[in-house]
């Protein structure tokens, strides 16, 4: 593996086709940030799920970082997670794994921490999605953030959430806010009751 690819953003986006090195900045999280919110959910034998995954950018950053950690990584368009696999092949990780599925269709059971950078944002925000390959409306983001706060809720008391740039909407209020990173963007939660 060349270590060098986690060094900086350029150097690790260049592992993805031209296009998609352009969307980086804006759809998936920076190094630095991937490393802090990695830091704060990695614990030991601990399976984290990135819900809505993208290229795996998250994933592979925090999975080099903390080889003792499981993440997982769920994306629905089925060209982003081809692009997350053929990166995971090319950063030789094996505590990473991607899975082609909506949320809807995962059992969260499985997961012991989360990390969620506003995926379902795109259906409030039709003109700035990554493409038009999937349905989004103003329902779908109300349903699937009603979806994720169900799924919360029902973890016990010590899960662990990351969230960057979330409207917050999806977050039950049984989980407390512990830090913060980035002004704010980046949130750091546990489950307290």
């Amino acid at each position: 593996m060349n270590n060098s690819i986690f060094n900086n953003d350029q150097e690790f986006d260049a592992l993805y086709p031209e296009h998609i090195q352009q969307l980086s900045r804006k759809y998936w999280t920076p190094l630095d940030t991937s490393l802090k919110a990695a830091e704060f959910l990695a614990e030991p034998q601990s399976r984290i799920l990135d819900i809505g995954s993208g290229v795996g950018k998250f994933c592979l950053s925090a999975a080099h970082h903390y080889p003792d950690a499981h993440f997982y990584g769920v994306e629905q368009r089925q060209d982003l997670f081809h692009l997350a696999e053929k990166a995971k092949e090319k950063a030789s990780l094996s505590n990473v794994h991607f899975i082609h599925a909506n949320i809807t269709q995962l059992n969260f059971k499985e997961f012991d921490h989360f990390y969620y950078f506003n995926s379902f944002y795109e259906n409030l925000d039709q003109s700035n999605g990554i493409d038009d390959t999937i349905e989004t409306s103003a329902g779908l983001y109300l349903y699937y953030c009603q979806y994720l706060f169900t799924a919360l809720e029902e973890k016990p008391v010590g899960t662990r959430l990351v969230t960057l740039q979330s409207l917050e909407q999806e977050i039950p209020s049984s989980y407390k806010l512990v830090d913060t990173y980035r002004d704010i963007l980046l949130k750091m939660w546990i489950k307290q009751s």
